[in-house]
Order: structure tokens, then sequence, then C-alpha cells
């Protein structure tokens, strides 16, 4: 399984509402303050997307999709000039969406979802990202294609499962967005390290083998480079050492396997590459703050 893979099977998302959005004309909706990451794409018509510190409002045409990590409030609007209303105000008004609605009023649509995910996975994914991301190049919008349509079909037509389809490929469209986000070669950050070859090599190795005692110099040698060179765009890119990582990367396995009840200490710590228990322990409580124990406890 690759790396993104295997911390996406690590998330748990606590609640995620997925559907669709309708924005009649001359309409202009704030929505306040989020947990979680928001993400939508237009499939009929066109908005503003505006948040709050980010200088300027964008403009999202069919087949554009943004992402919304947590944080700041955003209005959406079809006509950036009208007068803004409060989300909960209309709320009712815009999730109605209906084919006939949609055609008579010549309305945007917008399909999507919002989903609150938590654990130290969820912010290695969402941690690096900015205020706000625009997927809207022709070839990722391509890429989103099928997903949209399906989605816009399943909202504007409901039939018994569309509920749970709709779900589905609202985290498909998220994960999407994200994988189109690291290919951007402008980017940092854990995403941006999967795009690249050499780092996304040492990655993949620790991900698989997380047992292995891996150390730099065989790392650098893995992919190729020197150790100083390697060490030194692992964390520029990623933001910690290539060792520090791994120790991440073991513990929010070792937290998954606690939270599941699948065996006991020794076998958690010898299945992760400690020679003890007592080391495990140790590494434990410094990257997660509590004992292995009391996490079992607090996640039972």
């Amino acid at each position: 399984m690759d790396p993104l893979s295997q911390l996406l099977a690590l998330l748990e998302p606590q609640r995620y509402v997925s559907g669709g959005v309708i924005l009649t004309p001359e309409m202009s909706v704030q929505w306040p303050a989020h947990d979680g990451v928001k993400c939508y794409a237009v499939v009929a018509g066109a908005c503003w997307l505006t948040v709050d510190g980010v200088a300027e409002p964008l403009r999202l045409n069919a087949g554009e999709c943004y992402l919304l990590p947590p944080g700041a409030p955003f209005r959406l609007a079809t006509n950036p000039d009208a007068q803004t209303v409060d989300f909960q105000t209309v709320r009712s008004e815009m999730v109605a969406v209906t084919a006939a609605k949609l055609d008579e009023t010549s309305a945007c649509l917008l399909v999507g979802g919002h989903f609150l995910l938590t654990g130290r996975p969820a912010q290695m994914l969402l941690g690096t990202l900015p205020p706000v991301v625009h997927i809207r190049r022709s070839a990722d919008r391509a890429a989103m294609q099928w997903a949209l349509e399906r989605m816009s079909q399943e909202v504007r037509e409901a039939q018994p499962g569309s509920v749970f389809i709709v779900q589905q490929l609202a985290f498909m469209l998220l994960i999407q967005a994200l994988r189109l986000y690291a290919n951007d070669p402008q980017q940092s950050g854990w995403l941006a390290a999967l795009k690249d070859k050499k780092l996304g090599a040492a990655l993949a190795c620790m991900h698989q083998h997380p047992e292995h005692k891996w150390t730099l110099a065989e790392l650098a040698a893995r992919v190729g480079m020197s150790r100083a060179v390697f060490a030194e765009r692992f964390k520029q890119t990623v933001g910690i050492a290539p060792v520090d990582y791994l120790t991440q990367w073991r513990m929010h396995l070792a937290c998954d396997q606690l939270k599941k009840g699948n065996g006991g200490l020794t076998a958690i710590a010898a299945g992760l590459g400690y020679e003890s228990e007592s080391a495990f322990a140790k590494a434990f409580k410094r990257v997660i703050g509590v004992s292995p124990g009391k996490f079992s406890k607090e996640n039972a």
C-alpha cells in the first residue's frame, strides 16, 4: 500500500456532511469559521469564493474545485455585490437541489463535502495546506470530471442509496483534490514529498517497513543521494528529519493498533522495530504525550 493510502486508512472521519449546495442569482452567503476540511466543486454555473485573510476573491467556474482546511470564515456569492446573508438563514433553500430548480434559475450548483478529520494523521495531511486550494487547470478538471458528473446526477435525481454514494464520491473528491494539489511543484509539505521521486521513495521505505531500523545513511543510499543533501531536502520539504518522521509514523501505527486492541504492548513494540516494551513506551510518550496504557484507556 502506498503512503497516502496508508495514511488515509488511519483517518476516521468523526462526522461529515456531503451533498449539493445551490446558489441562486444575486445571492451572497457567509459561512462561519469551521473545523474540519471543506471540499466542493462547481458543476453548473459559476460563483465567487472569498476567504477571510486571503486578499482576492476567487472565481469558481464549472469543473473547478476548492479545498478549505480548518479555519477562517468564508463567503460564496453569485454576485459579490449582493447583500450577504448568514448560511443558517438560507440553509434549507440552498440544499433543496432539484434539476428543475437549477434549470429554471440558471443558478450555481456545487457538490462536495465537509469532513471532520481528527488526530495526528489528519494534521500530517492537512497541516501544511494554504488557507484555500483552488483546483482549476484543465488537466486537473478532467481528472475530477467522472466523480463530479456522478455526484451531480445523484444530487439532482436522488434514488435509493444516493446518500451513501454521494458520501463516498465526496471523500473521493477530497482525495483527488489533495493529489492534484501535491502535483504543484511550488508546494511543500508531506503531500509534496510524496510526489518527489526520491523523497517519495524514502517515505515508501519507511511506510512499507516501519519495523526496520532505518538510518539516515541507508535511506539516502536507497534513493541515490548523499546523506547531507537527502537530510536537508527531506527536512526542508516535510518539516522534520527523516529519523524523526520514522518515529512519528510508527507512533501513528501504534495509536491505531491500540485503539483497535490489536495485541499487547510487547507485540506492538516488536512489530514496530523496538527491542523492548520500555523503549517503545518511552518513544510513544515523547511523541504522543501520554503513556500507551493511558492512551488505550482514553480511547477504549
